[in-house]
């Protein structure tokens, strides 16, 4: 006999409150943990690829592992430098950006920007914001002990745990099927078959959208020649999980410096605005459609909404589990939806009834 309702609901409402005071509480500890968990999950369907193909398990992983090996020393030597110098140049730089945009908008607006002027001030006083607080958060990030501790402990931790959890993954899945309660195993195992099917849609698909996007843009802005192209790849494939908002965050931002620097040079400004263009036209008709599908269950409000709380609350952790606790409340209310649409308290005695005499 299954325990009655508001038993289980009970159980369960206690169970999510321990594990959202755990999460809060623990914060930092558990972060390599989630990160090493998240890879796994995303490696896992090439491991079983692997396994089909003749590998065994424990092959597969260091098959995988060894790959990502190459990736991370590639990445340390060539692209993070880089990637550092660029960034810094890009803060250093804000003011004089920031002085040209004020001769250009005095130039051609000249009552607006007269001195002291409310625009005139914000704009330097954003320029000098940028240079300051950018060097000395960027600055402290990379001289500060405890960051650099830190650093090191989640480049050691999270690789040890994410090889570990995908070595095992199918054996952990098994276990935890095997200790779903008898009466609803059936109804949880489709609900976590939803829950992965949209975090698979989202996660694997629209992170390789991501990664597919943010190199094209870095690469081709580099080969226009466009001073921070690096950067602008970063920002734009970052931001790509959010519908247009990579593209227009990183077209306008790349547009911008190249109005700066290609001043007159409209062939080259036109480039850079053709490599957005590009981009988004090969996310909507390529990659989105065959990467992540019609159907992901992730409304772009409803994510962002998502980041910005359990990011507030819960910091950098927030941010890791945010998208995974999105998917599954989001599926979780369309089950409610469902169950509230077929109960007596949507349809009414009399289209039971009804329904029951076969009537239309």
């Amino acid at each position: 006999m299954a325990l009655p309702v508001r038993q289980q609901l009970t159980y369960w409402g206690i169970a999510s409150a321990a594990f959202l005071v755990l999460l809060w509480a623990l914060g930092d500890v558990i972060l390599p943990f989630i990160m090493g968990g998240a890879i796994a999950y995303f490696l896992d369907p090439v491991a079983d690829r692997l396994e089909k193909m003749g590998l065994s398990r424990v092959l597969a992983t260091v098959v995988i592992f060894v790959f990502l090996l190459g990736v991370v020393i590639l990445s340390l030597l060539v692209i993070i430098p880089l990637l550092i110098q660029q960034t810094n140049d890009l803060i250093q730089s804000a003011p004089e950006l920031f002085n040209q945009l004020r001769a250009w908008l005095t130039e051609r607006f000249p009552a607006v920007m007269e001195d002291g002027s409310p625009l005139r001030q914000s704009l330097v006083a954003v320029g000098e914001t940028i240079q300051s607080r950018g060097g000395e958060l960027l600055q402290q990030v990379l001289s500060s002990a405890a960051g650099v501790v830190n650093l090191l402990v989640l480049l050691v931790v999270v690789p040890v745990v994410a090889f570990y959890m995908l070595l095992d993954w199918d054996r952990l899945v098994a276990t935890i099927d095997a200790l779903l309660p008898r009466d609803h195993a059936d109804t949880v195992r489709d609900l976590a078959g939803q829950i992965d099917r949209t975090l698979a849609s989202f996660i694997r698909g629209q992170g390789t959208v991501c990664l597919i996007l943010g190199t094209f843009y870095a690469v081709a802005l580099m080969i226009v020649g466009l001073q921070f192209g690096l950067v602008v790849g970063l920002i734009a494939g970052l931001l790509t999980f959010i519908p247009y908002v990579g593209a227009l965050v990183g077209g306008a931002l790349s547009v911008g410096l190249a109005l700066f620097q290609f001043w007159g040079e409209w062939w080259s400004i036109l480039a850079v605005a053709a490599i957005f263009q590009i981009g988004q036209m090969v996310e909507g008709n390529v990659l989105t459609p065959k990467l992540v599908g019609s159907s992901v269950g992730l409304h772009p409000v409803w994510l962002i909404f998502a980041l910005s709380a359990f990011g507030t609350l819960f910091g950098f952790v927030g941010l890791l589990v945010a998208v995974p606790i999105a998917a599954a409340i989001g599926v979780l209310v369309r089950f409610a939806i469902n169950q509230y649409r077929a109960g007596l308290l949507y349809r009414g005695y009399s289209t039971g009834a009804d329904d029951d005499h076969g009537a239309p």
